[in-house]
């Protein structure tokens, strides 16, 4: 059974060509992966466009779902609603490493920042990925933030690779996954949205699969590993669409991302750092003020709905396909997480 032909599909809108979150035209996803015994962690990037991000900047909006997480970045997007360096996702204690990388890495593109031009805001994200890895060694750097931009293409690996090398979720292995939904409005304009997510939260007893709630079986073929009593991962959600949206409108988009976080079991536990971030491709906002503003025409509130269900539904998919590509990993101190398909290899059948 290949993992791919097993993943069951989630509600009734039609995956992008790739069901990654580079079916939205113009970005890219990267990953450096560090895989060395009690190293197990990594680093993933998303590019929004090709271009210089922080000379063209691009909507954004964010929501915390549940705030126990140390991002940084997010205080900026709030108040202004744009982006302007590629989104990070790594382990929590190496925020301040790929932030100090990203900030060299957009003078190098733009020297006048901090000078004569303002400084910038590093956008990165972070999950505990401490059961798996040694945290403590703090052992990424400049390279492999490098490495992760350098790597940035449209088809990508899901699983235990780049930021979810060390990720669990459910109590099983996580990691990164992604999908894609298409929408036609009923003003007849068709657009993608598109889902990334670093998975890793949730406790096994609540685990549910396509509205199956498997996790008390899972429990049971797990005997042998001590459970969690409480609910001490994250996830971090990226949605992106090319549907002409304001940062206002990103918010809500942002915030349906809930929904399919829920629909998979998680209910944003007290230890659990959940946020959603959504962002638009459909324009560009210039740093220059010599340079005109876009005039855009958005999205009528009242046609949005569809766009809504996309993004429940892709991280929904998300989420999923992060625990069908993941492969059981061992790492600090022998730490085990076993892959879903490693204990269910009879998923399909269950469902």
């Amino acid at each position: 059974m290949s993992a791919p032909d097993s993943i069951p599909f989630i509600g009734q809108l039609s995956a992008g060509r790739h069901n990654l979150i580079t079916d939205v035209p113009g970005l890219s996803v990267g990953h450096s992966t560090l895989n060395n015994r009690d190293h197990q962690t990594g680093v993933t990037l998303i590019k929004p466009h090709s271009g210089n991000l922080f000379c063209d900047k691009v909507p954004a909006a964010a929501t915390v779902l549940n705030g126990f997480g140390k991002s940084i970045g997010l205080v900026q997007v709030e108040e202004l609603g744009v982006l302007e360096t590629p989104i990070v996702l790594t382990n929590t204690f190496s925020v301040g490493a790929m932030a100090q990388a990203q900030i060299r890495q957009s003078i190098k593109e733009n020297p006048e920042i901090g000078r004569e031009w303002s400084t910038v805001n590093p956008l990165v994200f972070e999950c505990n990925d401490g059961y798996l890895n040694d945290i403590q060694a703090m052992v990424l750097g400049d390279e492999h933030y490098q490495q992760a931009l350098n790597n940035t293409q449209a088809q990508f690996i899901q699983g235990a690779v780049g930021a979810g090398r060390g990720m669990s979720c459910f109590e099983l292995k996580g990691g990164i996954g992604s999908a894609s939904r298409g929408v036609t409005l009923k003003s007849g304009e068709s657009y993608t949205v598109g889902a990334l997510v670093l998975s890793n939260f949730g406790r096994l007893p609540t685990l549910t699969i396509a509205g199956k709630h498997l996790g008390p079986l899972m429990q049971e073929r797990l005997a042998s590993q001590k459970p969690l009593t409480e609910e001490k991962g994250s996830i971090i959600i990226i949605v992106a669409t090319n549907a002409p949206l304001d940062s206002r409108q990103l918010k809500r988009l942002s915030l349906r991302a809930g929904v399919g976080l829920s629909r998979t079991g998680a209910f944003f536990g007290n230890g659990s750092g959940d946020i959603a971030l959504a962002f638009s491709t459909a324009y560009t906002l210039p740093q220059q003020t010599d340079r005109p503003m876009p005039a855009i025409s958005f999205i009528h509130d009242a046609l949005i709905d569809p766009l809504f269900q996309a993004t429940a539904d892709s991280v929904e998919q998300a989420i999923i396909n992060a625990l069908w590509h993941a492969e059981t990993t061992v790492g600090r101190d022998g730490h085990r997480r076993f892959s879903l398909l490693d204990i269910a290899p009879d998923i399909r059948n269950l469902l």
